[in-house]
């Protein structure tokens, strides 16, 4: 890294040195290749837009059952390695990895705030998707056309 830090340094001050090892034996295993081409196959590798909608929803929907950060561990080395076989900027996959693992609304597991509101609200697990699917449905409508205008593919 052009001398300016020791490899250790930006491992330690990440915070969060499991997410990183996530991330990385994803990427070292294969497995973040093997589940870009298997999305790409199902898919389709011809239009890059249909691609990063997918990356945002398949994001958000692990956002409602695992931690935002164990979110984005998981779907960074997926996400970069699709726009790397679409031959497209990475940043627009990137972003949507990062507002899919911010959507967690579909249920009270995915953020400790949806928990915490859980009991003294009164609520039940399903009530979270009256309002959250259409939130998250809003959410791609908006994203996907603003992540191209922002970051072009």
């Amino acid at each position: 890294m052009a001398g300016l830090l020791s490899r250790s340094e930006p491992f330690f001050s990440f915070g969060h040195p499991a997410m990183v090892t996530v991330a990385g034996a994803m990427t070292t295993t294969g497995t973040a290749d093997m589940l870009t081409a298997l999305m790409l196959k199902t898919v389709g590798s011809g239009e890059p837009v249909i691609v990063l909608a997918l990356i945002l929803v398949v994001t958000m929907t692990l956002s409602d059952f695992i931690n935002n950060a164990a979110t984005a561990a998981v779907m960074c080395p997926i996400a970069l390695g699709t726009a790397a076989q679409l031959g497209v900027n990475p940043d627009s996959f990137l972003m949507a990895v990062a507002i899919g693992a911010s959507c967690a609304f579909l249920t009270p597991i995915g953020h400790q705030n949806n928990t915490l509101i859980l009991g003294p609200g009164g609520f039940r697990f399903g009530d979270y998707w009256r309002l959250g699917l259409p939130l998250e449905i809003l959410i791609v409508v908006v994203s996907v056309p603003l992540l191209q205008v922002v970051w072009p593919l």
